[in-house]
């Protein structure tokens, strides 16, 4: 068990609301940061208990911000814990919100879990979170439920636009205009998703490279892409695959 989930069971303080498979996956991404002098973003207050639970985690050293749409939730202000008011959706109020708070290590969206409002967080604050810091949104199984504006693979969702960080993610290795390298393939590290929960480590990102070392055991075969007539092979192929790509047909591969 981990310390969080510890201090959630023995809690006595104001009330925190959890999924209890949450808690090894906070402590996977954010133990690092225990001890530090380290800034905190949560959108959601409810409460007020996470908050306490978060300053209890990572120390005196730590300076903990909340965001809440309710103006009762400015009455859980503490030492070293921060509320703002306003909403999450509100594109305007969250730029002013970042130019007001310090770079953020860790961001946690916990808030009305709508698709508009995790889509316009991540928008305007993935930004606001230092090049080596974590983004974490989480409840996302909001984006089943059709109350929440979800749905089995419906667009629109914060899952299927999350889905799209993969591409991005990847685009380093795209030949095609439609996916291209932009500020998220540079900025993220890396992906984790779990249950209800979508976790980005932030890293700068150069373009990827690959060598080789060692001795060869064999000769390779001849690259057959070579040369003129490889190379209008290669072509072909490429223009072919794309306009079966446009029909919704499976690719073919030419060697």
């Amino acid at each position: 068990m981990t310390d969080l989930e510890t201090y959630f069971h023995a809690n006595q303080g104001r009330l925190i609301h959890k999924w209890m498979h949450f808690f090894d996956v906070y402590d996977k991404h954010f133990n690092r940061y225990r001890g530090k002098d380290v800034v905190i973003l949560e959108i959601g207050v409810y409460h007020g208990g996470s908050l306490q639970m978060w300053k209890n985690y990572f120390g005196g050293k730590a300076r903990i911000y909340g965001v809440d749409i309710n103006p009762r939730c400015k009455e859980l202000e503490e030492e070293n814990i921060s509320i703002h008011i306003g909403s999450q959706s509100d594109r305007a109020f969250l730029r002013k919100l970042k130019k007001e708070l310090p770079p953020i290590d860790i961001l946690i969206d916990d808030g009305g879990h709508t698709m508009q409002q995790q889509i316009v967080t991540f928008e305007e604050l993935y930004s606001a979170v230092k090049p080596d810091g974590v983004y974490l949104c989480e409840d996302l199984h909001t984006s089943y439920w059709l109350q929440y504006g979800g749905g089995d693979r419906r667009p629109g969702t914060f899952i299927e636009y999350s889905k799209r960080m993969i591409d991005k993610l990847n685009a380093w290795h795209s030949e095609e205009s439609s996916l291209k390298v932009d500020d998220f393939t540079r900025s993220a590290g890396s992906l984790h998703f779990y249950d209800s929960i979508l976790v980005i480590e932030k890293k700068v990102a150069a373009p990827p490279e690959h060598r080789k070392t060692g001795t060869p055991s064999f000769q390779d075969p001849p690259t057959r892409h070579r040369g003129p007539w490889g190379k209008l092979k290669l072509g072909s192929l490429r223009a072919v695959n794309k306009v079966l790509r446009g029909l919704g047909m499976p690719s073919i591969i030419w060697r």
